[in-house]
């Protein structure tokens, strides 16, 4: 394995890939198939699913990684929900859940108004491109994890399931 194709261009997501993997990692940019902003995990994992899919086909990788960040409510509450995706050319696909944690209820307002978090994350904070930097995990944590780190953890997961499966 020489080099991995990620289903995005976000740094966020390929440094999360490349904290991971020696070789060379690239972004691609692809569509997700799915919302901009996805509810729920189906709708998120099939994203994460979509992506890396996407990523492998158009690519001359090994295999592709899709990272998908999405909202979905639990008892009332919005709370942020991620998924990723690996798949390898042979077929092999594994996918691993993420973090979660609760959103405050003016930004589930907003979400449920048809906006982005992203944006709606990057007002809140007052600061450009939050999702490109430390996401609305960053900020709700008080910088404590990062959405780097989020997306790390997934791509643990990812990583670890796929070295059980080839051993």
């Amino acid at each position: 394995m020489n080099h991995l194709v990620v289903g995005s261009t976000n740094p966020v997501k390929i440094n999360a890939v490349r904290n991971h993997f020696v070789g060379e990692v690239i972004g691609v940019d692809v569509d997700s198939g799915v919302a901009d902003q996805p509810w729920g995990d189906e709708e998120t994992l099939l994203g994460a699913k979509q992506r890396a899919r996407a990523a492998l086909a158009i690519s001359q990788s090994e295999i592709g990684i899709g990272l998908e960040g999405g909202v979905q409510i639990i008892e009332e509450k919005l709370y942020v929900c991620n998924w990723g995706a690996l798949v390898d050319k042979n077929g092999i696909e594994v996918i691993a859940g993420g973090a979660r944690f609760p959103l405050p209820d003016h930004i589930k307002k907003m979400l449920e108004e048809g906006n982005e978090l992203g944006p709606v994350i990057s007002e809140y904070a007052s600061r450009a491109d939050v999702s490109k930097k430390e996401g609305a995990i960053g900020i709700f944590t008080n910088g404590t994890v990062s959405r780097t780190d989020m997306y790390d953890h997934l791509v643990s997961l990812l990583i670890g399931q796929y070295q059980f499966q080839m051993r």
